[in-house]
C-alpha cells in the first residue's frame, strides 16, 4: 500500500502531494481530478511516516519529507497582521479553511519530527497561531473566514483539535494548550446527544453525517484521552452501528430526519469508519479491555 501511495503522488509540484482520482465540487471551488490538496496530502504523509516506522524503508520517509515543499511553496496563503497565516486547500484556490491550514501545520510538525529541521516547526507555529486566534470565546471555530463558510461543525472541529495537539506534542510548546482545552470542551459538549447521535452542526441535529461519529473516535484517541471519554465513544459507536450500518456491512453516508442517504461512499464513509474503528480497537487493547 505504501508503495502504491508513492506511485500515486502528483507530478509537476515542488514536492510530493496527492489529490482525489475524481473531479470534486466543493462549496467554494471546483477541483479537477488529480488536483493535490493539503488535506489528502497530510493523511498520506502520516501513513508514509507510519510505514517508515514499521519497515525502516528510507524511501517512505524521503517522499513524506518532500511534501513539506508542496505545503510551503505551492499552496496559497492568507496572512494576519502579525504575519501568521493559513493555507489554501490546493494550489488552485485561495480559500482560508482553518482545518486545511492546521492539517498543513500537522504535516510540517511531523516533518520536523523526522528531520530535525526547525524551519518546519517555525512555519507550523505560524499556522497554529493564525487559527488559534480565530477561535471563538466559547472554544468553537467557524469553518473559514469567508462569509459563506460561517457554520460550526463537528468533524472539522475534531481536525483542528487533533492538529493543535500533534503540534504541541511534537514541539513541547504549550502555547496552544488553552485553545485545545476550550476547543475540546466545546466539541464534547455540543456535538453529541445523550442517545449517541453525533451531530454535524452545532445548532441542529440533522443531518447526521458518518464522518462525525468516526472523527470523534480518531480525535479522542489521538489526543490520548480515550479512557476519560470511553463511555461517550461507546455510546456514539453503538448508535452509529445500530442506525447507520447496513446489514451487508457498509455504512450510510447521512441519516436525515425524513429521507436518509444510504450511498456507500468508499472514501467518505467506509474508509473513515474503518480508520476510526481501528483506533478504537487499538485503544481497547492498550487499556486492557476485552
Amino acid at each position: 500500500m505504501a508503495n502504491k501511495l508513492v506511485k500515486l503522488s502528483s507530478s509537476d509540484y515542488s514536492g510530493a502531494c496527492w489529490g482525489y482520482n475524481f473531479d470534486w465540487q466543493a462549496r467554494a471551488f471546483f477541483q479537477p481530478k488529480g488536483t493535490p490538496t493539503v488535506v489528502a496530502t497530510s493523511f498520506v504523509v502520516e501513513a508514509l511516516f507510519m510505514a517508515f516506522d514499521l519497515t525502516r524503508k528510507d524511501e517512505y520517509k524521503k517522499v513524506a519529507l518532500s511534501s513539506s515543499k508542496f505545503v510551503l511553496n505551492d499552496l496559497n496563503r492568507t496572512y494576519d497582521e502579525n504575519k501568521n497565516y493559513t493555507l489554501s486547500y490546493s494550489p488552485l484556490d485561495k480559500t482560508q479553511v482553518f482545518n486545511a491550514g492546521l492539517l498543513g501545520a500537522k504535516l510540517l510538525s511531523q516533518c520536523y519530527k523526522y528531520s530535525g529541521d526547525y524551519r518546519y516547526l517555525s512555519e507550523a507555529k505560524k499556522i497554529c497561531n493564525y487559527v488559534s486566534n480565530k477561535q471563538n470565546k466559547d472554544g468553537s471555530w467557524v469553518y473559514s473566514n469567508l462569509p459563506h463558510h460561517q457554520w460550526i461543525d463537528s468533524f472539522h472541529t475534531g481536525f483542528n483539535l487533533e492538529c493543535l495537539y500533534v503540534y504541541t506534542k511534537i514541539s513541547g510548546d504549550k502555547a496552544f494548550q488553552n485553545s485545545i482545552n476550550k476547543g475540546l470542551k466545546y466539541y464534547l459538549e455540543n456535538f453529541f446527544l445523550e442517545d449517541g447521535r453525533a451531530k454535524y452542526y452545532n445548532n441542529k441535529t440533522y443531518p447526521i453525517d458518518i464522518h462525525a461519529p468516526a472523527q470523534l473516535i480518531v480525535t479522542i484517541c489521538k489526543m490520548n484521552c480515550f479512557q476519560e471519554n470511553k463511555e461517550l465513544i461507546e455510546k456514539v459507536l453503538g448508535w452509529t452501528i445500530e442506525n447507520m450500518q447496513d446489514k451487508r456491512g457498509f455504512f450510510y453516508y447521512q441519516k436525515k430526519k425524513v429521507i436518509s442517504s444510504k450511498i456507500p461512499y468508499m472514501r467518505w464513509a467506509q474508509s473513515w469508519m474503518m480508520y476510526s474503528m481501528s483506533y478504537y480497537i487499538i485503544n481497547q487493547k492498550n487499556n486492557g479491555s476485552n
